[in-house]
């Protein structure tokens, strides 16, 4: 669920941008950046199938759980920054912890929070995962 929700957020946010570069005028440049996607998309597609029985699948899949892991983290935090800034959410300032954009950490009270109860819920999350897979063995 949690994947679903940053998954969507960030399909959202990108049809927001480029409504905004259709606006603007760029309309030749995105469908030229939308045929050059699917030409790679193509290309990937057909590696992927021709080489598919040499590839560690389970390896490619845990790997990309943790990867979306980490964005949902990073998200959590830029999504309450981003509501503290519109004035939405309160600030409580928090001593001793590095504003890191790139990571989403910023040194709030709400926003560490926030990262730390999405990681409580995906650390339990891939703690019921792993003990149903070994439960199932």
């Amino acid at each position: 669920m949690l994947a679903f929700v940053v998954v969507y957020r960030e399909v959202f946010e990108t049809i927001l941008f480029y409504a905004a570069l259709w606006a603007e005028g760029n309309g030749l440049a995105m469908l030229g950046g939308a045929a050059a996607a699917a030409v790679l998309l193509a290309v990937l597609a057909w590696i992927m199938l021709r080489y598919s029985t040499r590839l560690p699948i389970t390896q490619f899949f845990s790997l990309s759980a943790i990867l979306i892991a980490v964005l949902a983290i990073v998200l959590a935090g830029k999504g309450i920054a981003g509501l503290q800034e519109a004035g939405i959410l309160g600030v409580v300032p928090l001593t001793g912890v590095p504003r890191i954009q790139m990571l989403g950490l910023f040194p709030t009270t709400e926003t560490v929070l926030a990262q730390l109860v999405v990681l409580a819920i995906l650390v339990g999350g891939f703690w019921l995962n792993r003990r149903s897979a070994v439960l199932e063995t």
